[in-house]
């Protein structure tokens, strides 16, 4: 059969480091009462005119970098992203013309901090169905640009950045051996909405808006969907949480992290962490963490990976992968 194989990664963070200390400067907080509640001790945000499409062309040329490969060899680019530049036309399509590719097809998909899943998931469909050879699947987020910086509650959370993995049609021989996408689960619940919102759109208020949360809600959610959806995809692939190498969970914050692994039986020690460097990029929090991971030698050829990640919808899922 064919599967959906990574055969390259990368990320980008912007230069500007923002720590908890400095952000305490002009936000009344700490970097202790940060720190206690989420994990996280600094952030990237991005400089003045770095949109959203820069870090993920920046991104995109690490993980070709990192493949072996040219942008000519990359069929389509799935940008999972809530901060794009422009109302339209897709980001993804300014990433293509970015990485001077004149053919193929590119398109944005928007599940916020479960993008990456959702552009994962859509990916591995393409390239099943022989839509695509050779996918790019980046998440990219320019999230300081939708931050209400009265609220200290939500705008310590979040950071800039995007990572950026390449999957590749191959044969494999349909066993959970194989290297490859084995599984996806996605889902999605509307009635959940008010939970984690930007409160302005195109349609509605002709305006961009700001980030609004309720903190202690999403947290109730997160752990049980996340562990639910990390379970099922494990199902599907034919593998249990011992099998599993390493987790890769979307970055938001240490406690969800913990308490999820906890529940799935999952010991931190096979816990890709990053938070406390990047905070919450939203979609771009898995292929960050994913890419450095890579890079640094703790995910090795054959290690079968396990992500999961839930946004605002709310909307959630998981993929598990052998790398």
């Amino acid at each position: 059969m064919i599967r959906a194989v990574p055969i390259g990664a990368g990320h980008y963070l912007p230069k500007n480091v923002v720590t908890n200390s400095e952000l305490a400067k002009t936000v009344d907080t700490s970097d202790d009462w940060i720190v206690t509640r989420t994990g996280i001790q600094q952030r990237h945000f991005a400089a003045d005119g770095e949109y959203t499409s820069d870090l993920a062309i920046a991104a995109a040329k690490d993980a070709l970098e990192n493949a072996g490969i040219e942008a000519s060899d990359i069929d389509s680019i799935i940008l999972a992203t809530s901060t794009p530049d422009q109302t339209f036309p897709s980001t993804a399509t300014k990433v293509q013309a970015g990485l001077g590719m004149t053919s193929g097809f590119a398109f944005d998909v928007q599940a916020v901090c479960a993008g990456f899943a959702f552009a994962m998931t859509t990916a591995n469909s393409l390239i099943v169905a022989g839509q695509s050879k050779r996918a790019l699947v980046i998440g990219a987020e320019t999230f300081s640009r939708i931050m209400d910086w009265e609220d200290r509650t939500t705008c310590v959370l979040f950071g800039d950045g995007a990572g950026a993995v390449i999957l590749e049609a191959q044969e494999c021989e349909g066993t959970p051996n194989d290297r490859g996408i084995l599984a996806c689960e996605l889902s999605s619940d509307g009635n959940y909405n008010d939970l984690l919102y930007v409160d302005g759109g195109v349609s509605s208020t002709q305006t961009t808006g700001v980030l609004r949360m309720q903190g202690q809600e999403v947290f109730k959610h997160a752990v049980s969907k996340l562990a639910a959806a990390g379970e099922t995809a494990m199902e599907r692939a034919g593998v249990t949480s011992d099998d599993v190498d390493w987790v890769v969970p979307h970055q938001a914050n240490l406690r969800i992290i913990k308490s999820t692994a906890k529940k799935m039986g999952v010991p931190m020690e096979k816990v890709v962490l990053t938070v406390h460097n990047h905070g919450n990029t939203s979609a771009a929090s898995i292929p960050l963490a994913l890419s450095v991971a890579v890079k640094s030698g703790q995910i090795k050829r054959g290690n079968l990976v396990l992500t999961e990640a839930i946004g605002g919808g709310l909307a959630w899922g998981a993929v598990v992968f052998r790398w």
